[in-house]
């Protein structure tokens, strides 16, 4: 008798702490988006204590974005990080708001527009992995709380590298890996334990803060993710923690 061929294992990723297949990762990842657009803003606050605003303006002050530059932001949906940067580049400059989620993007778009900030902006719809965007394109490229969603963060980065300029900067904001233990073990109370709670009382949606903790907690540490960019072709890697390792700011230059 013949034996019938063995069809390939289907490739793998994971989604917070379950392993889904690679095609379906960024159809969960926007169901997460698109369920929390509204109250995102809300639940950082609440997530963070208020932090998370302190840590983009530090992340933008030390971004070395200038009058006249042109930024990407990727998984910029709600427009924080672009209110910050646009004042810095200034009428000569102009800030490209990217992110895969068109519920995200609409939320900033309409925020940003009742503040009487539309000159200078563009808002795309994109994926990170395949950016639509000739060669040498920006100055810089920021990135804040995104990166951990993406499926293939090697492909985004490697991209990323391909539409700076040289000499342009990559800059990414992410939650990463915290330096004290017994802090550790408090965050991740917070985390697991407060976090969902929170996301049900506030948004009505339990288990996409589940997740939102979980994809932190696989998220690469901050000396992997500083070779995956040097490996991607940047160059001049360096880190900065900020709250003790809960975040991380990591600035690369494209040569």
């Amino acid at each position: 008798m013949n034996e019938q061929p063995r069809s390939a294992p289907e490739s793998t990723t994971h989604f917070g702490f379950r392993d889904v297949p690679v095609a379906e990762k960024q159809k969960l990842v926007a169901q997460v988006f698109t369920s929390v657009a509204r109250s995102y803003d809300l639940m950082n606050d609440l997530m963070s204590f208020g932090i998370h605003r302190l840590w983009k303006r530090h992340f933008v002050a030390v971004s070395g974005v200038r009058r006249g530059d042109r930024v990407l932001d990727l998984a910029g949906g709600t427009g924080d990080i672009a209110a910050l940067i646009k004042p810095v580049v200034g009428d000569a400059g102009e800030v490209v708001v990217g992110d895969i989620n068109a519920a995200m993007l609409e939320v900033g778009r309409d925020r940003l527009t009742d503040r009487g900030l539309v000159g200078g902006l563009r808002w795309a719809q994109l994926n990170a992995e395949a950016l639509p965007f000739p060669d040498h394109s920006f100055d810089a490229v920021t990135m804040a709380f995104g990166l951990r969603n993406v499926t293939d963060k090697d492909k985004a980065l490697t991209d990323i590298c391909r539409v700076l300029k040289p000499g342009g900067r990559l800059l990414v904001l992410e939650f990463s890996r915290v330096q004290n233990e017994t802090f550790g073990k408090l965050y991740d109370f917070h985390s697991f334990k407060v976090l969902p709670k929170l996301g049900q009382l506030f948004a009505g949606d339990a288990d996409s803060y589940q997740y939102l903790a979980e994809s932190i907690r696989k998220h690469p540490d901050q000396q992997t993710l500083k070779g995956m960019m040097e490996r991607a072709g940047f160059g001049r890697v360096d880190v900065r923690n900020l709250s003790g390792g809960i975040v991380a700011i990591h600035r690369a230059y494209k040569f």
